[in-house]
């Protein structure tokens, strides 16, 4: 069975291979706009399985994988920073407190059928001073990351604990799609 993963992100890749060497990589086309007034959980799932459809109109014959992440406090989506300005605000409010990630997972298979889920898990902040939100913008990571920061790179300086799982704030909840893919059999 062919898969397909329908990401640019070097991240989701890295821990596919966790499952499986055997994919191929085809970054999704997908207008990921949330849709005011929905519940983000809800809106997490629907833009995974918009990746999936984008990569499913190139393979129609395989498998197809799509997965996305925001990164939620008071009930509102925290999503790339335009610059280092609003990198420094974001990480500002996440300082000291705890916030949820959701990442939604969308797996498509090509009968038709889908099997899709979205993982919760909280993070708690340190209470970290200026001069290390200053090192860590100076980093550059924040930039290219949902809610300002990588989990698993400088970011990890940043946080005092998690409850959930480790690899959703990653970007890929590689628990939940080693099951479904066996369970499909396409591993």
């Amino acid at each position: 069975m062919e898969l397909i993963l329908a990401s640019a992100s070097p991240r989701r890749r890295e821990l596919l291979s966790l499952i499986t060497k055997h994919f191929t990589i085809c970054p999704a086309d997908a207008d990921e706009t949330l849709r005011p007034g929905e519940k983000l959980a809800d809106e997490v799932v629907r833009l995974s399985v918009l990746k999936a459809e984008a990569a499913q109109r190139k393979h129609p014959d395989a498998v197809c994988i799509g997965s996305d992440t925001l990164v939620t406090i008071d009930d509102a989506a925290l999503g790339k920073p335009r610059d280092t300005q609003h990198a420094a605000a974001m990480l500002r409010q996440l300082r000291g407190r705890t916030h949820e990630v959701l990442t939604g997972l969308a797996v498509l298979l090509p009968d038709g059928g889908a099997r899709t889920l979205c993982t919760r898990t909280r993070v708690m902040f340190r209470d970290f001073a200026e001069d290390e939100l200053a090192a860590y913008l100076a980093t550059g990571e924040p930039l290219d990351k949902a809610g300002a920061y990588g989990i698993q790179g400088h970011g990890a300086l940043l946080i005092e604990g998690i409850a959930g799982d480790y690899y959703s704030v990653m970007g890929l909840p590689v628990a939940g799609l080693n099951g479904i893919l066996r369970e499909i059999g396409a591993v």
